[in-house]
C-alpha cells in the first residue's frame, strides 16, 4: 500500500498573507515555501505522496495547492478553504474548483476569537454544503470547547466526514492530561470522525522541547479510542521545522507504531487517508510511480 503523509503545507506570501507566520518562534518558516521543497524529506523516509492542507483562509492559498497538485503527482489530494460562513459563495467556489484532487475543506477555526464559531447558523449551513458535496472537513481543535462542539457538529451532520487535525493538540509537556483525555474519546464516538497523528509537539512555549517518550501516551490514547483504521499519519511540514523538522517527527511517530502489526501500520501510514479522503486511485498510483522513478 502507498505511504501517504496526510498533512503537508505550502505557502506563497505573494498569494496570501499568512498572518500567523508573524508569530514569535516561526522566523525560520516566515517565507514562501513551495511544495517541492519538502519532497526530499518525504522521499528519504519512504513517503510516496501527500495531502496538501490549507494554511490560510483565502482563495489564493487553495489555488496554490491545486496548482501544485496539477503539476506534481506526489501532491495526491488537497484540503482547501471555502467561506463556510457564506454558504452560497462557498458552494459556488467549491463547484468552480471541483476536481479529483480536491478532497476536503478546512478553516483556521483555532485562530477565531469565538470558540463556538463552528455552531453559528451560517457556518452550520456551510457544513451542510460539504455534507451534500461529500467533501471531508478538517477540524482544527485546540481548545477543550472545540472538542466539546464536535459532538454537536456530528449530530447536525450525520453524513459529514470529519478529520480531527493534530489529534486535537494534546497537552504534551503539561502536567494534566484532562480534559483532552476524556474529550478525545468522546470525539471518537462518532464513527465518521478520524484523527491525524500529526503536529504532536510540546504544548509549552518551546515547541521543540517534546520528546519521543512524551508523545507516547497520546499516540496510545489515539490508538485506543480510534483504532488504526481511523488514524492517519501527518508530517505537518514545513510547520514541523521549528519542532525539529521532518525526520524527527517521522521517527517519533513510527517509533510508537513499531509494536503494531504490518496491516495496522499500513492503515495509519496510508490506508486511512486513502479511504477517508477517498483519494483518486489513479492519483495514488501516479504518486507511487513518481517516487519510484525519482
Amino acid at each position: 500500500m502507498a505511504v501517504i503523509d496526510s498533512h503537508q503545507h505550502l505557502w506563497d506570501l505573494e498569494r496570501s498573507a499568512y498572518a500567523w507566520l508573524r508569530s514569535p518562534g516561526l522566523e525560520a518558516i516566515h517565507r514562501s515555501i513551495p511544495f517541492v521543497e519538502g519532497l526530499p524529506h518525504l522521499a528519504a523516509v519512504g513517503v510516496d505522496g501527500s495531502v496538501l492542507v490549507q494554511a490560510d483562509d483565502t482563495d489564493g492559498d487553495t489555488d496554490a495547492m491545486l496548482e501544485a497538485a496539477a503539476s506534481d503527482p506526489r501532491a495526491i489530494g488537497v484540503v482547501g478553504w471555502a467561506p463556510l460562513d457564506d454558504p452560497v459563495r462557498a458552494e459556488a467556489r467549491l463547484g468552480a474548483i471541483a476536481s479529483p484532487a480536491l478532497v476536503g475543506v478546512r478553516a483556521l477555526i483555532h485562530d477565531m476569537p469565538d470558540p463556538d464559531w463552528i455552531l453559528r447558523p451560517d457556518v452550520d449551513e456551510g457544513l451542510g454544503v460539504l455534507e451534500r458535496l461529500d467533501l471531508s472537513f478538517d477540524y482544527v481543535a485546540v481548545l477543550p470547547r472545540h472538542l466539546e462542539n464536535l459532538a454537536t457538529v456530528g449530530e447536525r451532520h450525520p453524513g459529514l466526514r470529519i478529520v480531527v487535525d493534530h489529534l486535537a493538540k494534546p497537552p504534551i509537556g503539561l502536567p494534566d492530561r484532562e480534559p483532552w483525555w476524556t474529550l478525545i474519546a468522546r470525539a471518537a464516538e462518532n464513527p465518521r470522525v478520524v484523527a491525524k497523528l500529526s503536529g504532536l509537539y510540546s504544548a509549552t512555549e518551546d515547541v521543540a522541547s517534546w520528546t519521543v517518550d512524551q508523545i507516547g501516551p497520546f499516540v496510545e490514547r489515539g490508538l485506543e479510542v480510534f483504532g488504526p483504521e481511523r488514524l492517519m499519519y501527518g508530517g505537518d511540514w514545513p510547520f514541523s521545522i521549528p519542532a525539529g523538522d521532518y525526520p524527527r517527527t517521522w521517527q517519533a511517530i513510527t517509533h510508537h507504531l513499531g509494536r503494531l502489526g504490518e496491516r495496522d501500520r499500513a492503515e495509519i501510514l496510508g490506508g486511512t487517508a486513502i479511504r477517508h479522503y477517498r483519494l483518486d486511485p489513479a492519483r495514488v498510483a501516479a504518486a507511487v510511480a513518481a517516487r519510484s522513478g525519482a
